[in-house]
């Protein structure tokens, strides 16, 4: 699939991910969507990417849903480019169909899935699904420059890309209702100060501080321990009780206890030397694995 809203590249296992449409501030379209979950789609079944990095073109991150439909942005059956929600037998809109779906969480979703680690390299503003589409990343390093704002309330609008789920998971419902109730745009300090952000740094340290932590992650650990480890955190938030992370744990530890990667942990620790893990994720997880496709994780 060729790529014409954002840009690839892969270098020492790191695939970096450009939204790129800078002429409009990367503003977010139905065409981008599709093209981010391909790529995440291909990230997950090559190898050779270790973690992803999401940044944005020019100077910004993301501004948001591109509003070149003026009021019409959002109302889904007045858009030639949308499919239309159908009826249903009660003659009203069925918003349980497919079509219906907000493009934002479709992105989001696949991003959760990711079997890699996702960190966001936030250089500029990032409003709107600019600013939703981070939350299911698991890290997000912000430059001097970059402003944050869920302005949903602002548009008259609610949240999208299932942000009302991972927002006050990752902030608090205190600080997550303050910057959703108000819908102002804030500043990267104050993202660092709630919890939204990781690190703060200079616009020219942006990239090589998230390819540095990118490193950290994926250099001497195993890909395959890495999927699992990212799935089994992000799973536990919705979680009843411990016990649902004890019984994931435990078929963890006896499958992978078995594997190549293991004795290649043990061994190489012992002999004082680099590991070389050769498990992979596209063909060496575990059996129990995903677990959450059991009827008691649906």
């Amino acid at each position: 699939m060729a790529y014409s809203t954002i840009q690839t590249e892969l270098s020492d296992g790191i695939l970096t991910l450009t939204l790129n449409r800078p002429d409009r501030l990367n503003a977010f379209t139905g065409e981008m969507m599709y093209e981010m979950i391909d790529a995440f789609d291909k990230s997950d079944a090559d190898d050779a990417v270790k973690a992803v990095i999401v940044t944005g073109a020019g100077r910004g991150f993301c501004a948001g849903a591109d509003l070149a439909a003026g009021g019409a942005t959002f109302d889904r059956n007045s858009r030639a480019d949308r499919e239309p929600i159908p009826l249903g037998a009660d003659g009203q809109p069925d918003v349980s169909h497919e079509a219906a779906r907000d493009g934002g969480g479709r992105v989001t979703l696949r991003i959760f899935n990711s079997l890699k680690p996702v960190i966001a390299a936030v250089n500029g503003p990032a409003v709107g699904i600019g600013a939703t589409m981070q939350l299911p990343m698991d890290i997000r390093i912000a430059s001097e420059d970059a402003r944050f704002g869920f302005v949903f309330s602002q548009r008259g609008i609610v949240m999208e890309a299932c942000s009302s789920w991972f927002l006050p998971r990752l902030v608090g419902i205190q600080q997550a209702a303050d910057w959703a109730y108000s819908g102002r745009v804030f500043s990267a300090q104050e993202a660092l100060e709630g919890g939204l952000v990781k690190r703060v740094v200079p616009k020219d340290d942006l990239l090589p501080t998230a390819r540095a932590l990118a490193l950290e992650y994926t250099k001497k650990t195993a890909p395959v321990s890495i999927a699992l480890m990212r799935q089994m955190m992000w799973r536990m938030l919705g979680a009843d009780h411990p016990m649902e992370a004890h019984r994931v744990d435990s078929r963890g530890i006896f499958h992978r206890g078995k594997s190549n990667d293991v004795k290649e942990g043990v061994t190489s620790f012992l002999e004082k030397r680099q590991p070389n893990f050769t498990d992979k994720v596209s063909s060496d997880m575990p059996p129990y694995f995903p677990w959450y496709d059991e009827p008691k994780y649906r």
